[in-house]
């Protein structure tokens, strides 16, 4: 018996194993799509690039076009082809990648943007399929397993994956073979529909409340295909000197913080989000003061793997294992360890309020830049230009015990050698308001905004974020706002509304945001 068939511990779905060529007649122009996979881990591989060979080869591009609904993002290799093939029209709620993005920014590509937690379940609510009756077309979902009965043993993430299997009219299953089994690592909770819905009933990080594996009819299921590509994975380089100063302020805070009595010795579950300051930020928790310490997160990069190694990390639930190649070598190698300790949750569940609340989450992640108030902007540049998408830093800030954003205070750019200000008098799009942050950390320094009004937070902000080529400057526009609004009586969060975003109109038109002055 093949590895495939062995996978496949439902016999009577063995009929369903076909080519991946044979699903091309699946495909129609204008269908809604939903995937599996996440940060771009646990996402189908071989019919989505068979598909774009069929397009490719026919020259059908733009007229086969389709509605993607995934948990976030997926490989570059997929999601890039199929934006430059013209294949993708609406895609929600997250992707990265150079061709994607342009598109998004140029027009050709739709995308929607949510807290993920709310997407997971509106998607599950079908409020973005509302013309297909709340229901997806076609789903392809990558597992490494089916049970005998029909259930999907997921693979790296789960994402959305439930709420796509429970709204799809069809599912195509990719069984990756090249990878070991994940049987176990899950704890899945299907959607219930208000007002149905119960509390999860989790109190600590290593609860498990649902089964191991997606429920699924297996009536649903048109196609079966083998996958033997594993994840490319995403590797992160080394962290910088910036982002270890940055680790190094949050890491005294958070020392401080248990002196005070604010937090136990062993801290409480982190959450932590993608990039390198995250990345410097765990990697000073493995050398750092703190023990039996727990993780709430989405995701679970290469440095988890050396929190793990160092004996400092019992316990980490996630919706994925965002790791590189590397790192999947060495949860492979040893498997049983890392396993042991780890726990893959639908992103309803990772990302929803009530566990975040409830555990009292330390929440770290990183933005496009902040204002002086305390409102940050995690994805668009310049108010309009679309990064990446907000992911579930809003989530997770949202509802914190501990609501940080690290940023560098400058980043750099080709035509202002001390680059462009990350911190600013007012952000172009405010995604978290300061309603919902308590820290923001610079290399400069960190600012605690706990229980201060908005003028002092600005100061404090100023005093220990900015950058000194740029503090002159916005010390200068929070003081003029304060004289002007203070005399017109307006004077509780004061702002210069019309200069506020002159530091952007300046480097437009001059290539820097240093001005002489606000006149």
């Amino acid at each position: 018996m093949s590895e495939l068939h062995k996978r496949i511990r439902r016999s009577s779905l063995h009929e369903k194993i076909m080519s991946p060529e044979e699903t091309i007649p699946l495909f129609k122009n204008g269908m809604d799509l939903g995937w599996s996979g996440f940060t771009p881990v646990g996402y189908p591989k071989v019919v989505p690039a068979i598909l774009a060979d069929y397009v490719e080869k026919n020259a059908l591009q733009g007229k086969m076009r389709f509605n993607l609904y995934i948990g976030a993002s997926i490989g570059v290799e997929i999601e890039d082809r199929w934006a430059s093939l013209k294949m993708t029209d609406k895609r929600w709620p997250y992707q990265t990648g150079k061709v994607i993005q342009k598109g998004v920014n140029n027009g050709e590509v739709r995308m929607g943007d949510k807290h993920l937690s709310l997407y997971a379940q509106d998607l599950g609510y079908g409020f973005y399929t509302k013309e297909n009756g709340g229901k997806l077309d076609l789903a392809i979902i990558e597992v490494t397993g089916i049970t005998e009965d029909g259930g999907l043993i997921l693979a790296g993430s789960v994402g959305v994956t439930t709420e796509i299997v429970q709204i799809a009219k069809k599912i195509i299953l990719e069984v990756n073979t090249s990878i070991p089994s994940f049987e176990g690592l899950h704890d899945i909770v299907m959607l219930d529909l208000p007002p149905h819905r119960t509390p999860y009933l989790i109190s600590k990080v290593e609860d498990r409340i649902g089964t191991t594996y997606v429920p699924c009819d297996p009536d649903k299921i048109v196609a079966i295909v083998e996958s033997r590509f594993p994840d490319n994975g995403r590797a992160l380089s080394a962290p910088d000197e910036c982002s270890e100063q940055i680790a190094g302020h949050i890491l005294e805070f958070l020392q401080h913080e248990v002196k005070s009595g604010r937090l136990p010795k062993n801290l409480l579950p982190i959450q932590s989000g993608v990039g390198n300051i995250a990345n410097a930020v765990v990697g000073g928790l493995v050398t750092g003061p703190f023990n039996n310490l727990k993780v709430w997160t989405e995701v679970i990069q290469d440095t988890m793997l050396d929190l793990f190694d160092s004996g400092k990390l019992e316990f980490a639930s996630s919706t994925s294992l965002s790791l590189s190649a590397d790192g999947f070598r060495r949860l492979y190698e040893n498997w049983d360890f890392y396993t042991s300790r780890v726990v893959l949750r639908p992103m309803q569940i990772s990302n929803n309020p009530e566990p975040i609340r409830r555990l009292g989450v330390i929440s770290m992640n990183t933005p496009v830049e902040f204002d002086i108030y305390g409102h940050a902007n995690s994805t668009l540049v310049m108010g309009s230009r679309m990064i990446n998408g907000i992911g579930g830093s809003g989530d997770f800030s949202r509802n914190a015990y501990l609501s940080i954003m690290h940023s560098p205070s400058t980043r750099p750019t080709k035509t202002d050698p001390h680059g462009i200000t990350c911190v600013v008098p007012k952000v172009t799009h405010v995604d978290h308001t300061e309603h919902d942050l308590d820290i923001l950390v610079t290399e400069q320094g960190l600012a605690d905004m706990r229980g201060l009004c908005p003028r002092d937070r600005a100061q404090v902000v100023i005093d220990r974020c900015a950058h000194p080529h740029y503090r002159p400057l916005l010390q200068d526009y929070f003081d003029r706002s304060q004289r002007e609004c203070f005399a017109k009586g307006m004077g509780h969060q004061p702002h210069m509304l019309f200069a506020a975003y002159a530091m952007q109109k300046n480097l437009l038109e001059e290539g820097t945001m240093r001005m002489a002055g606000w006149s």
